[in-house]
């Protein structure tokens, strides 16, 4: 699977374009690292338990982003985009979205 977060894939041609795909994910985080990122931030410095929760949901939604492209019939995903949003304060949305298609190399 190819994603770009370009509009345009140089050196393929898009053949059929087939829609918006996404993945998608909602994160809990939970008290402890709650409260650890709280102290951390008075003193400044990375949330390194963030950054990976963080890192890992992207990973996780750019997963569930490429079995749906190829679930249509894709081979690549074209401007593909995150999104995340804070949902009831302590849950993490967190998606990537783009549009599925099928290219083929030139």
């Amino acid at each position: 699977m190819i994603i770009t977060t370009t509009n345009d894939l140089p050196g393929y041609a898009v053949e059929e374009v087939l829609g918006e795909v996404f993945g998608l994910t909602v994160r809990s985080r939970n008290v402890g690292s709650q409260l650890g990122a709280g102290l951390k931030s008075l003193v400044g410095g990375e949330l390194k338990g963030m950054t990976k929760a963080l890192s890992d949901s992207r990973a996780q939604v750019i997963e569930r982003l490429s079995e749906e492209a190829q679930s249509r019939g894709g081979n690549a995903v074209l401007a593909m985009r995150f999104d995340t949003s804070e949902m009831g304060g302590t849950w993490t949305e967190i998606c990537a979205y783009g549009t599925a298609a099928r290219v083929r190399k030139l």
